[in-house]
């Protein structure tokens, strides 16, 4: 492989998904979830647009709004809706969701402004190793807590804190498991 070492990441530039109607995207994004828009491109030969928000870290959620773009197929290209009201999978190679990284001393406020702002939403989950991996309790064993809700195209959105360092004994724990039905390689 080229190169003088391994790849030295800066985080996301950018995750780019497709919306129906960009102004509604906009409203969404900047009025709702507060995400300033930093970037707007005209795509050539009417081909559509393409915006960027800014969602921390230096980091940025952008857009393609094409005007000719084929009906979403939930449960296919995506999930059909929150893991606390539908099925989570999602085929191969779609987007399931997106999670924004927030401070944990935030997460209710949040997800009380979502609901303020008329956005349905899940219970606040604490992501465990439990069984089911969510606890109805804050523990020691909890690593991330979130809430899920969908922004108007459906697309599943996630708040996201984690509550400790990653990495640690038992976190990588599982072998990977392979493919039900062989590849092609």
């Amino acid at each position: 492989m080229g190169g003088p070492g391994p790849f030295e990441y800066g985080g996301i530039n950018h995750l780019a998904l497709v919306c129906r109607d960009m102004a509604r995207t906009v409203d969404f994004y900047t009025n709702v979830l507060g995400m300033p828009l930093v970037k707007t491109i005209e795509l050539p030969m009417g081909l559509g647009q393409h915006f960027f928000f800014d969602c921390g870290g230096g980091d940025t959620l952008a857009f393609f709004w094409f005007p000719d773009a084929p009906e979403p197929a939930p449960g296919i290209s995506a999930p059909k809706g929150r893991p606390d009201t539908a099925k989570l999978t999602s085929a191969i190679g779609s987007m399931n969701h997106v999670a924004f990284s927030v401070a944990q001393e935030h997460i209710e406020a949040y997800r009380e402004r979502l609901i303020s702002a008329g956005v349905p939403c899940s219970e606040i989950a604490n992501h465990d190793e439990s069984e089911f991996g969510i606890s109805e309790d804050l523990h020691p064993g909890v690593f991330v807590r979130s809430v899920y809700f969908q922004d108007p195209d459906g697309i599943l959105l996630e708040l996201a804190c984690w509550m400790r360092p990653l990495g640690g004994p038992g976190d990588v724990a599982h072998e990977p498991r392979r493919a039900l039905v062989p590849v092609d390689s």
